[in-house]
């Protein structure tokens, strides 16, 4: 493997293990997207594109029953989240994971690598977003297709998703907030009773981010939710909730008082 940083999330009680080039590197979306479980999420979860697991390993750190499948099509990275799962540092939730490296996007190679269809309880995702054409790309092609959509586009994963999810089980989905309109059509007839999160950087800018949990087979209505400010409106500190969330290990439903009170299947 090529040279790798170890990085510390929830103030240490993670360390992940990431290329230093050349792949897609895990940090503030990932930590927000696990946030949306909180510590009673039990059950087998599936990480969709885990990259090098940071997401999945937040996750299995905070919630202590459940186990973690970490999926990636990239093998390097798959390599990175085995070798994290195996450090001293995450003994207390390493042998909850699974690295697995896999095609999500191919149903045959799912089931090939033993991820069985309506198997999982909660899945989570941070799918690269970028349509083909748009955006000038990485030279390296593993970084690229960590960041651009190949053929299906965003849909292909809520598929993905949606076959892996058991009815009654829940997805979470962290997209930048220009692809909502995307994000409402992947989820559409797959997931209900979604909760939109909106994240802003300060309280009066536009939101950057768009967090989303839902419901397989619900009936339930959308809600709009009250914004997450990552910073007050002045200075660089993290505010209140965003830093609870990422230094001290906080779900959402610990700091934002709406989100707590959803009543979303653990």
């Amino acid at each position: 493997m090529a040279a790798a940083t170890r990085d510390a999330f929830l103030g240490g009680r993670v360390t992940a293990l990431q290329p230093v080039a050349g792949h897609h590197r895990s940090g503030l979306d990932a930590v927000l997207l696990a946030s949306a479980f909180g510590a009673e999420t039990a059950g087998e979860v599936i990480d969709l594109g885990a990259g090098a697991g940071v997401a999945g390993m937040v996750l299995a750190a905070r919630a202590v029953n459940c186990t973690v499948t970490l999926a990636e099509r990239e093998t390097e990275l798959v390599a990175y989240a085995r070798e994290a799962a195996n450090l001293t540092e995450n003994a207390a939730f390493g042998a909850r994971l699974k690295p697995v490296a896999v095609d999500l996007l191919d149903p045959a190679a799912r089931t090939g690598s033993g991820l069985i269809p309506a198997a999982f309880d909660h899945a989570l995702m941070n799918p690269p977003f970028h349509d083909e054409g748009s955006v000038r790309v990485s030279p390296k092609a593993e970084r690229a297709r960590a960041h651009v959509l190949e053929a299906g586009g965003l849909d292909a994963w809520f598929r993905a998703a949606s076959a892996l999810v058991k009815p009654g089980g829940t997805l979470a989905v962290i997209l930048p907030a220009a692809r909502l309109p995307d994000l409402l059509a992947g989820l559409a007839g797959r997931f209900g009773g979604v909760a939109l999160l909106p994240i802003h950087p300060r309280p009066d800018d536009a939101a950057i981010r768009i967090l989303a949990r839902g419901t397989k087979g619900s009936r339930a209505p959308l809600a709009i939710l009250p914004g997450l400010k990552l910073h007050a409106a002045a200075g660089s500190a993290f505010g209140e909730a965003a830093q609870a969330i990422l230094g001290d290990g906080a779900s959402l439903g610990d700091v934002h008082m709406s989100w707590g009170a959803l009543a979303f299947p653990s």
